[in-house]
């Protein structure tokens, strides 16, 4: 994985969130809140997993609406940023937090309902094998992200120390099907890099979101997209 000890830095952990999800960065983590929960629909008693949970964003409010789940990474300083956050919002006795690799997941064939992975692909050395052992441990969904690869985050990824791995509609489709998954839908966002959101207070953030919202509305918006949300189903 690119950027793995960087990643798993104590210090790194402690300040993730303030770096990329206050000020315009906010935005971002709304949008990405909002995928997860129109692809997963409602939660109570199900089974789920995250891969890649770093902080638990998605594993503490999935676990607030009543999922069983698990947050898996890579990372003990993301985890124990995940676990306080859990304890925050009164959950910490509902979910589980655990150590482990996303390549080799430590659970059994169709163990969870739905597996859900952000923010991990872009950074996904073998996105393949990885994909295929989230469909091995998913008993029906597998939820995951993408940057795109002919959109304004390729520039952006020219200023990035690590880069992201970018992706095109048809590199996608070709990892479903060697991970025996079918798309059953799928929402595109952001005009703009997120990148640039995180550099602007709230206010401005907000106006530039205003004009890419409306980029995106407008009949070219799914062929500008630089991000890409995939609800997968297993075929079969």
């Amino acid at each position: 994985m690119k950027g793995q000890e960087w990643y798993q830095a104590d210090e790194i952990a402690e300040t993730y969130e303030s770096k990329r999800f206050s000020d315009g960065g906010r935005l971002i983590d709304e949008r990405e809140k909002r995928a997860v929960l129109s692809a997963v629909g409602p939660v109570e008693g199900k089974r789920m997993l995250e891969i890649a949970c770093g902080t638990g964003r998605f594993t503490t409010m999935l676990a607030e609406r009543g999922a069983d789940i698990v947050g898996l990474d890579i990372s003990p300083a993301m985890l124990q940023e995940g676990r306080k956050k859990a304890r925050a919002a009164g959950v910490a006795d509902h979910l589980e937090f655990m150590r482990g690799d996303a390549a080799r997941l430590p659970f059994p064939d169709d163990h969870f309902e739905t597996v859900i992975a952000m923010r991990f692909f872009h950074l996904a050395d073998t996105p393949a094998s990885f994909l295929a052992e989230m469909q091995r441990v998913a008993r029906d969904q597998v939820v995951f992200d993408t940057f795109r690869r002919f959109s304004t985050r390729s520039i952006y990824n020219w200023l990035l120390p690590m880069g992201s791995r970018l992706y095109s509609r048809m590199e996608v489709e070709q990892l479903l099907d060697g991970a025996g998954l079918r798309l059953a839908d799928e929402e595109h966002d952001f005009f703009l890099p997120y990148g640039l959101y995180r550099k602007l207070p709230d206010r401005l953030a907000g106006r530039l979101r205003e004009v890419d919202t409306a980029v995106m509305e407008s009949p070219i918006g799914d062929h500008v997209a630089s991000v890409s949300y995939w609800d997968t189903r297993l075929k079969g």
